[in-house]
C-alpha cells in the first residue's frame, strides 16, 4: 500500500488524508501543534462550493448542525444606510447559500471525519526538513522523529516549509494593509440575523457581524493599518467605532474576551507547486484574504483535485502537473477578486472618496439579488 505524509491538520491536510485513504493510500497527518485549538481563526466562511466536497467526504451534514446559514450580506453605511444586499453563494438560489462556523468546529468535524476513516494524526510534530530520493521521502521534525512514505503533501499553511522546500525563490505572503481581529458577544435585545450577515463600511474601520439564533453575536473588524505587526486593543476597537451605527458600538461594548489581532495577508504567484515527490496544497501555495469568503473552500477543493489526480495517474509527477495545471487559474482569479474587495474595506481620509462610494454602491447592489457575474465562486465543481 503506497504511504503518503500530510503535513498540516487544519483544513486540506486532513481533507486531502481521507480522500487519499480511500484511493488505498495509507495517510498519515502530522500537525506541529500539540493539540486542537478551541479558538484558532476565530470563525469562517464556508462557501457552497467548500460545502460540496464536505458533502463527498460525507460531512456537510455534520458542519451544518453548528453553522449559521448567511446566503445573503447586507451592505451598511457609517450613517446606518442601507447599502444594499449580495448573495453568498449562487444568485437566485438562496438554499444553497455559504455558511458561517467556528474555525474549530471545521477542524473538529473533520478530525472526525479522520477519525472514522482511520487516518492518523500526530501532534507536535514541527517539520524541519525534507528529503527525497528516488525510493521515497522523509520528514524530519523538530523533536527528532523521521517520518518515510512514497509522496508528501504539504497542507502547511502560509507560512509553508514544504513551500520553500520545493522552491527556495517563491514569493513571500504580502499583506493587504488590513489587520482582521474578531470575537463574540451577546447583546441585549440584539435580534438574530437569520440566514444573513451584516457588513458596515465604518467611520475609521470595516465591521462585520451575525447573531445566532441563541443570541450569540460573531463579530470581526478589518482595521487599517501600514503595520502588519499594528496591535489593536478592545479599546483601540471602541474608540474607532464609536460613530458607527448600531449596533457595532454595543456589540464591541459588550466584548470582554482577549483579542488576537492577525494580518491580513495574501499569496499568489508561486510558480512550482511540486518537486519530485513532494506537493504543496492549499494556504502553502495560494492564500486568500477572508474577504472573499473562500479560504476554507479552496483548500477543501485542491484536496479533492489532489486526489482525483493521482487517481487518474499512476505517475505522482504527471498528476502534480495535472493538479496545478488546473487549480492554479481558480486561485489566481479568487486571490485578485479578494484583493478588490480588501481595498473598499481600507478606508481613506477622502470625505469625497466615502462619498462617492456610498453614493455608488446601491447603484450597483440594486441588482445584485439577481447578479450571477460571481456565481463562478460558488458553481465551481472538481469533478
Amino acid at each position: 500500500m503506497p504511504r503518503a505524509l500530510v503535513i498540516g491538520g487544519g483544513v486540506a491536510g486532513p481533507a486531502a488524508a481521507q480522500l487519499l485513504a480511500r484511493d488505498g493510500w495509507d495517510t498519515h497527518v502530522y500537525e506541529a501543534h500539540a493539540e486542537p485549538d478551541p479558538y484558532a481563526g476565530l470563525f469562517l466562511n464556508v462557501a457552497t462550493n467548500g460545502l460540496a466536497v464536505l458533502e463527498t467526504l460525507g460531512l456537510r451534514h455534520r458542519l451544518l448542525t453548528d453553522a449559521h446559514r448567511a446566503g445573503r450580506m447586507v451592505m451598511w453605511s457609517r450613517t446606518g444606510k442601507e447599502l444594499g444586499a449580495v448573495p453568498n453563494g449562487p444568485a437566485r438560489e438562496p438554499e444553497r447559500g455559504s455558511v458561517i462556523v467556528r474555525r474549530s468546529w471545521l477542524h473538529q468535524v473533520l478530525r472526525e471525519g479522520s477519525d472514522a476513516a482511520g487516518v492518523p494524526t500526530t501532534y507536535g510534530a514541527r517539520l524541519v526538513s525534507i528529503d527525497q530520493d528516488a525510493d521515497g521521502v522523509r520528514a524530519t521534525f523538530a523533536d527528532g522523529t523521521v517520518a518515510e512514505g512514497d509522496l508528501l503533501v504539504g497542507a502547511d499553511g502560509i507560512g509553508s516549509p514544504t513551500r520553500r522546500y520545493i522552491d527556495a525563490d517563491a514569493p513571500e505572503p504580502v499583506y493587504s494593509g488590513l489587520v482582521g481581529v474578531g470575537g463574540f458577544a451577546r447583546v441585549p435585545g440584539l435580534a438574530p440575523t437569520p440566514e444573513t450577515q451584516h457588513f458596515v463600511f465604518g467611520v475609521r474601520s470595516f465591521f462585520g457581524y451575525l447573531v445566532r439564533a441563541d443570541g450569540t453575536t460573531y463579530w470581526f473588524a478589518n482595521v487599517t493599518a501600514p503595520d502588519r505587526d499594528a496591535t489593536v486593543t478592545l479599546d483601540d476597537l471602541r474608540a474607532l467605532h464609536v460613530d458607527d451605527p448600531y449596533p457595532v458600538p454595543q456589540i464591541l461594548a459588550a466584548t470582554t474576551d482577549e483579542l488576537r489581532p492577525y494580518p491580513i495577508d495574501d499569496l499568489v504567484g508561486v510558480r512550482r507547486w511540486s518537486r519530485g515527490r513532494v506537493v504543496a496544497i492549499g494556504d502553502a501555495v495560494h492564500a486568500t484574504s477572508p474577504s472573499a469568503g473562500q479560504g476554507a473552500s479552496l483548500a477543501l477543493e485542491d484536496a479533492a483535485v489532489l486526489a482525483r489526480s493521482l487517481r487518474l495517474d499512476g505517475d505522482h509527477t504527471t498528476a502534480f502537473a495535472a493538479y496545478q495545471e488546473v487549480r492554479q487559474p481558480r486561485t489566481d482569479a479568487v486571490v485578485t477578486y479578494a484583493r478588490a474587495i480588501n481595498a473598499q474595506k481600507r478606508v481613506t481620509k477622502s470625505r469625497l472618496g466615502v462619498a462617492i462610494r456610498d453614493a455608488m454602491m446601491p447603484m450597483f447592489l440594486r441588482r445584485a439579488a439577481d447578479d450571477t457575474r460571481n456565481d463562478w465562486l460558488y458553481n465551481h465543481t472538481v469533478g
